[in-house]
């Protein structure tokens, strides 16, 4: 009687979610409340749970409850890339450059802007700690800091690492201002002009003109919208490249994810050629699923993965802190950041580690990660319901980016220009190549607190994508 009655309150459930009533990335009721609204156990109550969850129409958020997981069968995933790497690069400067004029205009919902909104940091806790740091820092934090970066910050990045078993320690670490700093003094250190890069496509637009300032040449590899990189495309261009750049956890802007046997094969057959890895691992504190995806530097026995990270997508991206745990090149590091910018900034360093120290982190990066997983979810329905037909979106895992493929008759360069009039602003996915691709791709970010002004934009941004049809 009791397997009746459960699978009884699923189906009613399972009705509510299909019609729309209750809505994806919507909270569930809580065990107790549906204890009580039927009159039920709450092991009866469990197992209805348990059924949907089975099924996939629900998904379980540690300390936050459960949530409506139920994804239309209209959209798809997008198509591996395929970069060419034949073309001449072309320019996407003036692009770039058109998006983020746009980057401190509160008046534009912006969906191009790959970062939390402030609605979701702990500002006034921060403000406590930058207000500590100034009150117990020599010179109240006017002074240089040692190269190295601040050493209570680095012993508490390095704690963090255990985590996924990367056992790293204070003087593994070294400072930077952000994950972009980190990554260029790797490049800095590690290349010539001249010399061939592999990356991921798409990829962030940042590493690619990183790159080109330098003077490098890119390869770009095929990319799997779930699972990254493809190895075997990797191991085609080993005899090509000095470096290799990925972001293996949560690619910016896919959400790609590579599977730890993936990451396995990746540092062993660069091993094998003595070819160092720079691995951004910027979102890997921001996952959805149960435990924190190892980044490729777990499994680097040679010193060879230089691993980067950054609190400017958790906790304070205008703070700039950052870091690097660069194996065997930490010398040429250390020196590249003495030349370069002599010591990382004093009284964010300090604050950040005050509040990395408390035990705050983890706590604010589970309702973090409760926020944005719901927000996914909601901006997946809202895509399903808004967009053209045939439109695909990425399934991001963790991360704050929707990658969104729609129809190849639609430029989504044209797309910013006429979404941007309505005050709503995008990524267009050319800004993420240097190849001539991805033109009728966007980069959508999810990173802003889900209400109904954004499902009325994601609503116009639709109507508009249809008109260029």
């Amino acid at each position: 009687m009791k397997e009746v009655l459960y699978q009884r309150i699923a189906t009613v459930l399972t009705e509510q979610i299909k019609n729309g009533t209750l809505k994806t990335g919507d909270k569930m009721p809580s065990l107790r409340t549906l204890h009580k609204e039927y009159g039920v156990s709450m092991n009866t109550a469990i197992q209805a749970y348990l059924e949907l969850e089975a099924n996939g129409l629900i998904v379980s958020r540690p300390q936050s409850g459960y949530y409506v997981n139920y994804k239309p069968s209209n959209l798809s995933v997008p198509s591996v890339s395929k970069p060419a790497n034949r073309a001449k690069p072309e320019s996407v400067e003036t692009l770039i450059s058109k998006v983020y004029s746009t980057l401190s205009n509160n008046d534009v919902t912006r969906l191009s802007l790959g970062v939390p909104e402030n609605e979701l940091l702990p500002i006034a806790k921060l403000n406590k700690e930058l207000v500590n740091a100034m009150r117990h820092l020599k010179g109240s934090g006017t002074e240089y800091e040692e190269i190295q970066g601040n050493r209570k910050l680095r012993r508490d990045i390095a704690r963090l690492t255990y985590t996924w078993n990367g056992n790293l320690s204070e003087d593994d670490i070294i400072t930077t201002s952000g994950a972009m700093n980190a990554i260029s003094f790797g490049l800095m250190a590690l290349t010539q002009k001249g010399d061939t890069i592999a990356v991921e496509s798409p990829v962030y637009f940042g590493i690619l003109q990183l790159a080109k300032s330098l003077g490098l040449k890119v390869v770009e590899l095929p990319t799997h919208p779930v699972t990254g990189i493809e190895p075997d495309a990797l191991k085609k261009v080993l005899s090509k490249i000095e470096v290799c750049i990925l972001v293996s956890n949560f690619n910016n802007p896919l959400g790609s994810c590579m599977p730890d046997e993936h990451k396995m094969e990746v540092v062993k057959m660069l091993s094998e050629r003595g070819i160092p890895l720079i691995e951004d691992d910027l979102y890997g504190d921001v996952y959805f699923g149960n435990s924190r995806p190892k980044p490729c530097k777990a499994f680097d026995e040679e010193g060879l993965v230089l691993w980067s990270g950054s609190v400017s997508k958790t906790l304070a991206p205008g703070y700039r802190v950052g870091w690097l745990a660069p194996g065997k090149f930490k010398d040429k590091i250390v020196h590249q950041k003495l030349i370069h910018t002599v010591s990382s900034t004093t009284i964010t360093q300090e604050a950040i580690a005050n509040f990395l120290e408390k035990g705050r982190y983890e706590h604010h990066l589970r309702k973090l990660r409760s926020e944005l997983h719901a927000n996914s979810l909601q901006f997946a329905r809202a895509i399903a319901e808004y967009f053209p037909d045939g439109t695909k979106i990425s399934r991001p895992q963790g991360g704050f980016m929707l990658w969104v493929e729609l129809d190849k008759r639609i430029d989504t360069a044209e797309l910013y220009d006429r979404a941007i009039r309505q005050k709503i602003s995008i990524a267009p996915g050319r800004m993420f190549s240097l190849q001539n691709q991805f033109n009728n791709c966007m980069r959508l970010s999810y990173g802003q607190c889900w209400s109904e002004q954004i499902d009325d934009k994601l609503k116009q941004l639709g109507r508009i994508a249809k008109g260029l049809i």
